[in-house]
């Protein structure tokens, strides 16, 4: 059964940074396209990032320059430095993934987190 178990999630002042973990067991972690979505207050999950084990990598407008999405496969581990950050990156973020490789400006959808609530004051 795919688990994917996040951590990294806290409070932090606009302007700081953070770094999120998704562990992931349970499948051929290798062959999975990884990714990120997040959820703010009162609106629609959104994707943030994708990696492939292709190198393929997708990133939404809004973090471009200031997130990036990377793995460790000895770790099994996915990660999201987030740098820069403002009030509007206040979310849930959710470690997802999908069985089959990345593709160019996608989201994986199929397996989901829990969650790690980030929030950020300014």
């Amino acid at each position: 059964q795919v688990q994917l178990v996040e951590s990294g999630g806290g409070s932090v002042q606009a302007g700081g940074s953070r770094r999120l973990s998704c562990a992931a067991s349970g499948y051929a972690y290798s062959s999975y396209c990884m990714g990120w979505f997040r959820q703010a207050p009162g609106k629609e999950r959104e994707g943030v990032a994708a990696r492939g084990l292709n190198e393929v990598t997708t990133y939404a407008d809004s973090v471009k320059g200031r997130f990036t999405v990377s793995r460790d496969s000895s770790r099994n581990t996915l990660y999201l430095q987030m740098n820069n950050l403002t009030p509007e990156d206040t979310a849930i973020y959710y470690c997802t993934a999908d069985p089959t490789d990345c593709t160019g400006n996608y989201f994986p959808e199929t397996y989901w987190g829990q969650g790690t609530q980030v929030t950020v004051s300014s």
